[in-house]
């Protein structure tokens, strides 16, 4: 499947109840669910970290929808060609520092 298909499956499954909930809503559903994943990569458990990889795609990819973007043509149209950045696959660019960001940040 690909990204643009997962993304559409997830509006037809959940596309009413996300409008009805709205932004706000939804965001905290999706932080809850990266709170999820953080403690399941804490563990170590790989059933329980692929379910929140899982969920977390699919609370992104609602947020994603519900604002009209695509996730898989940004995603190609950023890294595409390697590091946003440096443009280098794998990326050369020095590590960040904490006020400089990241390419992906950026």
């Amino acid at each position: 499947m690909k990204v643009s298909e997962f993304q559409r499956l997830i509006e037809d499954i959940y596309g009413d109840k996300d409008a009805a909930r709205g932004t706000a809503g939804t965001y905290m559903w999706f932080a809850e669910e990266v709170g999820e994943l953080s403690r399941a990569l804490r563990r170590g458990d790989r059933a329980g970290l692929e379910g929140e990889f899982a969920d977390v795609f699919a609370w992104l990819s609602t947020l994603a929808s519900m604002h009209q973007i695509d996730l898989e043509r940004v995603a190609a149209d950023k890294y595409a060609e390697g590091c946003p950045r440096c443009s280098s696959t794998p990326c050369a660019c020095a590590e960040p520092t904490p006020t400089h960001g990241t390419a992906r940040g950026s």
